[in-house]
């Protein structure tokens, strides 16, 4: 059996207020015309299919455009499983429809260990595989809450919890190997954050469980699993060195933090029990790039891009010692008639010379709007005369947004 493992789409999520509707798409493309390529016999998704719970009808579209493409063929399947980001209901509304394409969805957790054990047969009608299909496994399906806990309590009954299931899930797929009476390969899933795993800042990876992010230990998954296919975290990576347990990444740059990391899918060949396993780069659909600097580097950085003929997103962070004030239009004029974009400037110069007037032991949370406000006046040495008609306006705006955020509740 050849297997590809990916998680973590995320489809439907934009970057910063941009939709990235046109990069998914053609990524969904890519992969579908590599799992054709390859002669991929099993596809496994490890979770946050959608970024959020109601995904747009668009999002449905490319998802549901995707699976028809590539699981009815030549016997492929597909098994889905439901992340953190996922609605387990809405995913597992479709899926007795679904499995008249070979694609097997586990939304929610079963009522009983073998609702989440698949057997999966090759072309030739016999089951080649076995896959224990754990979708992510939310606080409530796995500990009782009781009255007094600790939070050692809590995070022991999780981890604790974790293994239960697992074991329990591994347990009825050894009895159904058993009943086969030859030695198929045991596949796992899961959708959850390992001890010792990589993450990146402002990746959008969100804390699982209180007090036990990075708890889960490799030791909580029983050893008849041949490969554990994980979802999750963006990173692509091992877990504890073994080639069998990876999380696979996801696909396209959730954010700026990830544009210089190679994204892949992994691709497990079974000729025997040991699996054979190899990572497939996944193209650049979109270019991201992050330029820094004072205002001389950020214009030869653009000039640069224009030249090569980029149509890249561009983060800018400004780090010049003067004081820009009109750092906004410079850079919409510097990049006016390409196809550049620039979707986030980040100018921190005045908030840092405002804090740097503070004490060295206070910091931005010992200040309110108003304060920080007024350090900012103090910074760029604004004439008394004038400093309390712009509070004023200060003052006005922050009302008005205090109001509409009241009505927004």
């Amino acid at each position: 059996m050849k297997i590809l493992h990916t998680s973590d789409w995320h489809i439907g999520r934009a970057l910063h207020t941009h939709k990235r509707y046109e990069e998914y798409e053609a990524f969904l493309n890519w992969l579908a015309g590599l799992i054709e390529d390859q002669d991929i016999n099993v596809l496994l998704v490890a979770g946050d299919i959608f970024d959020n719970s109601t995904p747009t009808n668009r999002a449905q579209e490319l998802y549901y455009r995707f699976l028809c493409r590539v699981a009815s063929p030549a016997h492929r399947q597909v098994v889905v499983i439901a992340g953190n980001h996922d609605s387990p209901s809405f995913l597992d509304a479709p899926r007795e429809l679904l499995k008249f394409l070979n694609v097997h969805v586990v939304g929610t957790v079963s009522p009983t260990p073998a609702g989440e054990v698949l057997l999966l047969a090759g072309p030739d009608g016999e089951v080649r595989l076995i896959v224990c299909a754990v979708p992510y496994l939310r606080d409530r399906d796995i500990r009782t809450s009781e009255a007094g806990e600790s939070m050692e309590d809590k995070e022991r009954k999780l981890i604790e919890g974790i293994r239960t299931h697992y074991r329990l899930v591994c347990e009825a797929a050894e009895a159904k190997r058993a009943r086969l009476k030859k030695p198929v390969p045991i596949v796992g899933m899961g959708h959850l954050f390992t001890a010792g795993s990589r993450t990146t800042e402002s990746d959008g990876v969100r804390e699982l469980y209180i007090g036990s992010l990075a708890q889960v230990r490799a030791d909580v998954f029983p050893p008849c699993i041949d490969y554990l296919a994980l979802g999750h975290l963006h990173i692509p990576q091992k877990v504890a060195g073994s080639d069998f347990i990876r999380y696979s990444g996801s696909p396209l740059p959730i954010g700026f933090g990830e544009a210089e990391q190679e994204k892949v899918v992994i691709i497990i060949e079974f000729s025997d029990v040991v699996p054979q396993v190899r990572t497939i780069p996944v193209p650049r659909f979109q270019e991201l790039q992050t330029l820094r600097g004072d205002w001389p580097t950020l214009a030869q950085g653009i000039a640069a891009l224009k030249s090569a003929g980029s149509k890249a997103w561009l983060e800018i962070v400004y780090e010049g010692e003067e004081i820009v004030g009109n750092l906004s239009e410079r850079l919409a004029e510097a990049v006016a008639g390409t196809g550049l974009e620039i979707l986030v400037t980040k100018n921190n110069r005045v908030l840092e010379r405002a804090m740097n007037m503070t004490a060295a032991a206070e910091t931005l949370d010992d200040l309110d709007v108003t304060a920080v406000f007024n350090r900012c006046l103090e910074a760029h040495e604004v004439p008394a005369e004038q400093r309390q008609a712009l509070l004023s306006a200060y003052q006005e705006v922050i009302v008005a947004l205090n109001e509409a955020d009241s009505q927004a509740e």
